[in-house]
């Protein structure tokens, strides 16, 4: 018996459409990342995935997806350069100001009552949402008994979120975000600078903590009174959400507090039955 494929079968192939075949090349290449080097992109919305892969092929100077594949197990300096394409990074200070004026004013008055907070920013980014976080509960008076989890999958990205760096040319943008969220101070007395960088002070690190952490493949660390997770999820499909919502759910603390994005929701999850909507035009959750 003959399993070799025919002509007509070997014509099928090369018509096959390009965009099914870079699929194929898509999936083989996120498989090869986890089963080599156990980073796990596979449920991570494709058309975001492929953008990305398709910039990286570009700029290696590669023809497919496939010599990608080859170039990235064979060449970890080619590894590097990937993650650092395909993990998240767009981020501000107090991005959404309405978001930080809503946890200000309806939640830090729910966490007073604790002699202890702790607050982790899940896919930090190189953290200016964090570095808004110690801004705002120091001015609330609760800097010392705040510690902040900031955590990303990119090393990278906790790199620069440990040195407290960012453009000067950032902080006019960053200065209307912090004084439209209800910030009561001059934003410059934050930050000292040189003539290119942005320097947040060294006290502001003492409530904070920087670490690598994976959502997809890694677990709980600690029990949270806040977990922020926003703009994040919308890059992953519905299996993942569920998985990251439910560590999510198992690491806040009764009566905790979940901060998502604006375009992202709990009302599909399972777990989301167990919160409350605490402040529902930003995205704020209370776990019941």
């Amino acid at each position: 018996m003959n399993n070799n494929p025919s002509l007509d079968e070997y014509a099928e192939l090369e018509e096959l459409p390009y965009d099914e075949l870079q699929n194929i090349e898509v999936n083989l290449l996120l498989e090869g990342l986890y089963q080599w080097y156990g980073f796990d992109f596979r449920h991570y919305v494709r058309s975001s995935l492929r953008r990305r892969i398709l910039n990286r092929i570009k700029a290696e100077r590669l023809p497919t997806i496939t010599a990608l594949l080859e170039k990235v197990l064979h060449e970890p300096g080619t590894l590097e350069r990937l993650l650092n394409d395909m993990s998240i990074r767009v981020t501000e200070m107090f991005r959404d100001p309405s978001f930080f004026k809503a946890f200000r004013q309806q939640v830090v008055p729910e966490l007073k009552q604790y002699p202890e907070i702790r607050i982790w920013h899940a896919g930090c980014a190189t953290g200016e949402e964090a570095y808004s976080m110690a801004i705002l509960m120091q001015e609330e008076g609760l800097a010392d008994r705040t510690k902040i989890y900031a955590t990303d999958m990119n090393e990278k990205a906790i790199e620069a979120a440990q040195k407290g760096a960012f453009p000067l040319k950032q902080m006019q943008a960053f200065t209307k975000n912090y004084l439209d969220s209800g910030g009561i101070k001059a934003f410059s007395e934050y930050y000292t600078t040189d003539h290119q960088y942005a320097y947040f002070q060294p006290l502001m690190k003492d409530n904070m903590m920087f670490a690598q952490h994976n959502l997809v493949t890694d677990g709980s660390f600690n029990e949270f009174h806040v977990i922020l997770c926003r703009n994040v999820m919308i890059y992953f499909d519905n299996e993942l959400q569920q998985q990251i919502h439910s560590l999510f759910h198992n690491s806040l603390m009764s009566g905790g507090f979940l901060g998502l994005g604006k375009k992202e929701s709990i009302i599909f999850v399972p777990d989301g039955v167990y919160y409350e909507e605490f402040v529902p035009n930003d995205r704020i959750y209370r776990k019941r």
